[in-house]
């Protein structure tokens, strides 16, 4: 079974810098995206930051130039830098990876969460 466990949350300042990581472990054969989402409470998920294994990036308008996904494949694992936080960054981000494990079958998996808090 893929999992994927996000780490890297924490209260900042506004203004200030996070990194989080996402890193995925498991019968992984390939990856074919990740995603960085965000959650309020009594708001839907939304998505933040999308990586492809073609190295193509997207990102939520709210976060373009502030906002960036790179990733380390030999570790499976991407980050979500993001600069000049601002009070509505708050929320818990969730990372999603898919792919392919090395018996065939897809997968698509969630962390479980990481809460970021920005102060005014």
């Amino acid at each position: 079974q893929v999992q994927v466990v996000e780490s890297g949350g924490g209260l900042v300042q506004a203004g200030g810098s996070l990194r989080l990581s996402c890193a995925a472990s498991g019968p992984i054969f390939s990856i074919n995206a990740v995603g960085w989402y965000r959650q309020v409470p009594g708001k839907q998920r939304e998505l933040v930051a999308a990586l492809t294994s073609g190295g193509s990036t997207n990102y939520a308008d709210s976060v373009k130039g502030r906002f960036t996904i790179p990733r380390d494949n030999a570790k499976n694992t991407v980050y979500l830098q993001m600069n000049s936080l601002k009070a509505e960054d708050t929320a818990v981000y969730y990372c999603n990876a898919n792919g392919r494990t090395n018996g065939g079958s897809r997968f698509d998996s969630w962390g479980q969460g990481t809460q970021v808090a920005v102060s005014p």
